[in-house]
């Protein structure tokens, strides 16, 4: 530890002397606080404690660890973290305060003040059932709210929830694999960010995000969608299952397919869609891409598509189900379904008119395509899924209802980049008033035992058939 050097007058006895008073008030300290490794007010199995050094300045020993076969009275025992995190919490503001109030000055004060209402927050939350870790390493910022912070979720040391809208349900889980910071994201029961970043990100249940996450805004993953480590999403949708590998970008983008956990759609280690086009003044992101569909993907009865690793696909581009597109493509048009196709690159050198504009027909009709899926998705949401929502359900209801804000906010997106694009080419994009009309069968919450997905399974063939019409209209409708 670093301190305040000694004046040259100091004998080395002194020095020797004001070391030890400091390292046995910090060893104090220290064992009035708890153990610093451990959850919450747990002492860890056979945990050693350091003795101050002695008057002769000898190195102490550490006390002896209980033998693994000690009687059980005879060890130390774990406590349940919600349980001992009142007591630990009342443990350190005392230390705190003490040491807080030693050193005058307003800013000091304020200091304390806010390190105070801090405790008070992880306290609030520790009180209501979350599983708090480490609350030493836990950021509570003033705006979250301790009523969207359902009981059974649990913070990992390093965890940071900041803003209003940030909302996480029974059992999701932040930060176990690294530091993690949330800030207004939504997290449905079981879903989880195991490390990195996600604002304005939305997590049906069981989603999952890996370590080195970075989620922005309008991104939505559906039930047991999943990534690894290090992806990277804005304005993406993942409907149910779908999983992602490892170091991947993904913008402007939907990604459906796949029946189950075990039979999904799949993007390989290393891809990237590329949403960006330099054409024009200043370029534009009129390119989002579509793998499967909306009004066949929610029934969760189609083939899956794979994306092989290594590769890239430069939108706007659509993939058919079932298809399969090997690792190491860079994809720049079109795939149907049922088809395996690999690609490579060929090299281009040629004069670049720096005026030279695209044709706004075909990328504009993928635009409108990609409307239509997105006002689909939002009619599933608001007249399926969110009417089958029990009142004893209520936190599945702030998780529906946040999806269909992200998909607002995506839809109001992809409005504004078609239009800057069409603007730029002349062209008047007229956007007719989308409704979508009225769902085709009586959906309650009568059978509350189901859970969505396996309600959707259990759909019969005529069901599943009026409900694609109607979400199919929707999309025409979006590219007259």
């Amino acid at each position: 530890m670093q301190g305040t050097r000694a004046p040259a007058s100091t004998t080395p006895d002194d020095a020797l002397a004001s070391s030890e008073h400091s390292e046995s008030a910090l060893t104090s300290a220290l064992n009035d606080v708890g153990s610093l490794d451990d959850p919450i007010g747990a002492p860890v199995d056979g945990a050693a404690h350091v003795d101050p050094p002695g008057a002769d300045g000898s190195r102490p020993r550490p006390r002896a660890r209980p033998c693994p076969c000690a009687p059980d009275h005879a060890r130390p025992r774990r406590e349940d973290p919600r349980a001992a995190a009142p007591r630990l919490l009342e443990r350190v503001r005392p230390c705190y305060e003490a040491r807080m109030s030693d050193t005058a000055g307003p800013s000091t004060n304020d200091a304390s003040a806010r390190a105070l209402a801090l405790d008070e927050r992880v306290h609030a939350l520790a009180a209501r059932g979350v599983v708090i870790v480490d609350p030493r390493q836990t950021y509570v910022d003033e705006r979250v709210r301790v009523d969207r912070i359902c009981a059974g979720a649990i913070l990992h040391p390093g965890t940071r929830l900041v803003g209003a809208r940030t909302f996480l349900g029974p059992g999701a889980e932040v930060g176990r694999e690294g530091p993690a910071t949330l800030i207004d994201a939504v997290l449905g029961a079981g879903a989880r960010v195991d490390g990195g970043f996600a604002q304005d990100a939305v997590l049906l249940g069981g989603a999952s995000a890996g370590s080195a996450a970075h989620l922005r805004g309008a991104t939505l993953l559906e039930e047991e969608a999943s990534t690894a480590h290090a992806v990277g999403l804005k304005h993406t949708i993942l409907l149910a299952f779908v999983t992602l590998g490892s170091l991947i970008n993904f913008c402007d983008a939907l990604i459906t397919g796949g029946t189950s956990r075990r039979d999904h759609s799949e993007v390989g280690s290393g891809y990237i869609h590329f949403n960006f086009t330099p054409w024009g003044e200043r370029g534009d992101k009129a390119t989002p891409s579509r793998c499967g569909d909306v009004p066949r993907g929610v029934f969760l009865r189609e083939r899956r598509i794979f994306l092989g690793g290594s590769g890239g696909m430069i939108g706007p581009c659509e993939v058919g189900y079932g298809s399969v597109v090997g690792a190491g493509s860079l994809l720049r048009r079109d795939v149907g379904e049922g088809r395996l196709v690999v690609t490579r690159g060929r090299e281009v050198d040629r004069p670049l008119d720096p005026g030279y504009l695209d044709p706004a027909g075909p990328r504009l009709a993928k635009n409108r395509r990609y409307l239509g899926n997105l006002l689909a998705l939002r009619a599933w949401y608001q007249q399926v899924r969110r009417p089958r929502i029990p009142a004893e359900r209520g936190h599945e209801a702030v998780v529906i209802d946040e999806a269909i804000r992200n998909l607002d906010l995506a839809i109001d997106e992809r409005i504004a980049r078609a239009d800057a694009f069409a603007r730029e080419r002349g062209v008047s994009l007229t956007q007719a008033k989308i409704t979508a009309g009225t769902c085709p069968i009586k959906v309650s919450s009568d059978r509350p035992e189901l859970a969505h997905l396996e309600w959707v399974r259990a759909l019969d063939d005529h069901q599943r058939r009026i409900l694609g019409e109607w979400l199919a209209r929707i999309v025409d409708h979006a590219t007259r």
